[in-house]
Order: structure tokens, then C-alpha cells, then sequence
């Protein structure tokens, strides 16, 4: 991994306080809920990787379709010296654009932005052997915290992908697109993947499906509850429902009691009652009409240049310039 360096801006307690906070703040309240983002230790993105294989998740197969039509022109667009993905994972639909960066001829250096410093050293070392001559800069950090850490360069491309975006509520998800603005300068581009607005009946689909990992993946979240803040949840007592809020355009996924329950979650120093059928809301992921999102990404300061969709409608991506 010669070409590779790694910069960590997160301290050793980062996740122990983020989680204690969002778990006061969450937990404690009512309605009850838990950030996405907790979903996802080992367990947790090993059953989502195993999410998008299954019949039912059309997303990441959609965005994969149109990311190798249109990898080429994206590359042609915007001749980017540096690439940025935040929330890199595995950057495996990524390699599509920086294949095609490289074939045009502009492309120098890759930056993975990703908050587990485990995976993001396991992808660069993948990528280290398929791009030996590209510069490979990860950085370890919350995208909501730490955007200031990205690399300064002219010709720069941020890309956020699998419909991410979606998780945030609209007036956060307003905050964070101006806030991914400010660290870019006009002429540069932001590739934004949205899941779009469809029948509800495929959408609710695409989160239940058949095999019920993604009823595992829900309710592992609260098997980290216990496991980081000696809480004592019954993982078992919980049902998985996950429908779709017309009102919102979002999808709601819920973990839902089915009995009366007191948890103690040690770490609080505190317990919770929790009664048979309340629900606490783990995700929402917002789907959207294209001429919304170009809206949003007009509010925050960038100019829609072109949008994709795959074949059936189901999923969108927007190349957009900085103003």
C-alpha cells in the first residue's frame, strides 16, 4: 500500500461519546429513535452488503447501471485531478468512475472519507493493487464533523452515493449540502445518488424483504446498544416494520416492542420503559423527484449540469457544479 496514506481525525473516545449522546438523545425521548449510523459495526455492514444482493433492494443495482453508462461522460465533465467519496465503504461502484478518470487522463489522487478507519484500510489496500500509480489519501472521520480535513486542489469531484443523502431529515440534509459547498470552490463538482419516488408498494418492498436479513439488520442495531453501553434490550422482542410516510416521501424503518419492557442501559447510569407496540424509529431514507433535488442543490450554492436515471425511473444521479 505504498501509495496509500491514511490521515484519523477522530480521537479514541469519539465513538463512545457520539454514542452515550445519541443514546441520551434518542433513547430518552419521545418518540424514541437511533441513528443510522450505529447500524453499521461488522455485523451490521456485512448484513447490509448482503441487503443490496437480494431481490428486493433495487438501489444499489440501479446506481451500479448507471454509473458504467455514464462513468465516461462524468470523467469527460469534469477532467477531476482529485475524487472524494464520503461514506466510502468498499468503493466498489466508485472504481467505476475512477476507471473511467484514469482512461481520460486527469485523475491524481482518490480520497476515501470514511468514519471506520478498519474498512476504509482494508479498501485501500484493494485499491492500492488496482490503481498503483493513483495517490490514495483516506481520511478517517465523521462527514458531519470533519469536512474541513478534505484536501485542498483545484479540479475536485465530491461524490456521495446510494441514495446516503436520503437519511438525513430535510432541514439537517439542507445544513449538510451547504456544508459540503463550503469546502468546495466554484468549478468544482459534486456526483450526488437519490433514490427516487415510485410505488410505494416497491419501495416498502425494497426494505422487507422475504429473506428477512434486512429484520436482522434493523434489530442488530439494538444488539450494539448492548454491547457498547451494557444495556440489556431483548433484541428478540422487537419486530422490524418498515413503510413508506407519502407525506414525507421518506421511508420509515422502525423497530417496534412486542411486549412491555424495562431496558437498563448501564452506560446512562439509567432505565427505560419501553410499552408493547411503541416504536423507536432507527432510519428514514427520503426519496425524491429530480426537480427537487435540483432545487436543494440550487439552495445550496450548486448548479445542476446533468441528471441520470436508470432504465425503469428508480434512481437518480446528479452531476452538479459549485457556483
Amino acid at each position: 500500500m505504498t501509495n496509500a496514506t491514511v490521515e484519523v481525525h477522530l480521537s479514541p473516545s469519539f465513538f463512545d461519546e457520539a454514542l452515550r449522546s445519541d443514546a441520551r438523545q434518542g433513547l430518552l425521548a419521545q418518540p424514541r429513535r437511533i441513528p443510522p449510523k450505529w447500524f453499521y459495526d461488522k455485523r451490521g455492514s456485512e448484513l447490509f452488503d448482503a441487503i443490496t444482493e437480494t431481490e428486493e433492494y433495487y438501489p444499489t443495482r440501479r446506481e451500479r447501471s448507471i454509473l458504467a453508462s455514464h462513468a465516461r461522460e462524468i470523467a469527460e465533465r469534469t477532467k477531476a485531478r482529485t475524487i472524494i467519496e464520503l461514506g466510502s465503504g468498499s468503493s466498489e461502484k466508485t472504481r467505476l468512475i475512477l476507471d473511467a478518470a484514469q482512461r481520460e487522463g486527469s485523475l491524481e489522487r482518490f480520497v476515501p472519507f470514511d468514519v471506520c478507519e478498519e474498512a476504509l484500510r482494508g479498501a485501500l489496500n484493494v485499491l492500492a493493487e488496482r490503481f498503483p500509480n493513483l495517490d490514495l489519501a483516506g481520511v478517517v472521520g465523521d462527514f458531519e464533523e470533519h469536512l474541513w480535513a478534505l484536501p485542498q486542489g483545484d479540479r475536485r469531484m465530491i461524490v456521495l452515493l446510494g441514495g446516503t443523502i436520503g437519511n438525513f431529515e430535510p432541514t439537517s440534509r439542507a445544513a449538510f449540502l451547504a456544508s459540503i459547498r463550503t469546502v468546495l470552490a466554484p468549478g468544482d463538482w459534486l456526483l450526488l445518488g437519490t433514490d427516487l419516488v415510485k410505488d410505494a408498494a416497491k419501495i416498502e418492498r425494497a426494505y422487507n424483504d422475504a429473506s428477512g436479513i434486512t429484520a436482522e439488520f434493523n434489530r442488530n442495531v439494538l444488539a450494539v446498544m448492548n454491547r457498547e453501553l451494557g444495556a440489556d434490550f431483548d433484541v428478540d422482542a422487537f419486530a422490524h416494520r418498515a413503510w413508506f410516510d407519502a407525506a414525507n416521501s421518506w421511508i420509515e424503518m422502525q423497530l417496534v416492542s412486542t411486549t412491555d419492557q424495562r431496558v437498563t442501559i448501564a452506560a446512562l447510569d439509567t432505565h427505560i420503559d419501553i410499552a408493547a407496540d411503541e416504536a423507536i424509529r432507527t432510519e428514514i431514507s427520503a426519496k425524491f423527484q429530480p426537480d427537487g433535488i435540483a432545487g436543494e442543490l440550487t439552495q445550496a450554492g450548486f448548479r445542476t449540469e446533468a441528471f441520470w436515471t436508470d432504465d425503469l425511473d428508480d434512481f437518480g444521479l446528479t452531476l452538479a457544479q459549485a457556483i
